[in-house]
């Protein structure tokens, strides 16, 4: 258990998370936003922000040379330690809260995420922070699910916004410090309950 949660609020997600054809479906398609966006090489080290049982990671792992996961569920982290093996591309796994710690490693090439966002309360706060992991020319590539009504999540893991409004996480985006704020359409998250689209939000660090 990390030094944060008491309890893990993904336990009850990690033994079947791969297994749901729905996030399988998004995750692709997001994953390829994401790849369009970002111009990858196998000199990169990017990190994977909220990287869960690693269902991004692992679409990401062929097109770079090290991928730094971060998530502070221990049971997600477990099922992505057991990937480890098979994925073509170095890989560090981090279990620490960036809503509460700096990134304790030296700054990367660009930082990724898939629907990790809304389950962090000070979005001002964490964009700055993963500003601050970015190299000068580095990117930021995150995607997750415009505003809801609230019925999207069925358990709680830690909901924290139903949701974001593209213009208004594009505005935090650039008081953070990024430019080429970017925002396109990445999926739409088909559940039982009704359909959900989602962004990339795509940014840049300046050089100087």
């Amino acid at each position: 258990m990390d030094k944060y949660e008491k309890t893990d609020r993904f336990a009850v997600r990690a033994d079947d998370y791969d297994d749901t054809l729905y996030r399988l479906r998004y995750v692709d398609a997001m994953a390829d936003e994401i790849l369009k966006n970002i111009s990858p090489s196998p000199e990169m080290t990017l990190i994977d922000f909220g990287a869960g049982t690693g269902l991004l990671t692992e679409r990401i792992a062929p097109y770079v040379g090290k991928i730094v996961a971060i998530d502070i569920s221990p049971s997600m982290i477990d099922k992505l330690r057991a990937k480890e093996a098979d994925l073509p591309c170095e890989l560090e796994i981090l279990p620490i809260d960036l809503s509460r710690e700096p990134y304790p490693g030296d700054s990367v090439d660009g930082i990724v995420s898939t629907m990790t966002l809304h389950h962090i309360r000070d979005t001002e706060a964490i964009l700055k922070r993963l500003y601050d992991a970015i190299i000068p020319g580095g990117f930021l590539a995150l995607c997750d699910v415009d505003t809801e009504d609230g019925s999207f999540h069925t358990v709680d893991t830690g909901v924290e916004h139903f949701g974001f409004d593209r213009e208004e996480l594009r505005k935090k985006a650039e008081a953070a410090g990024f430019v080429n704020v970017r925002l396109a359409d990445a999926a739409v998250i088909r559940k039982p309950q009704g359909e959900y689209p989602a962004f990339l939000l795509y940014a840049e660090k300046p050089r100087s």
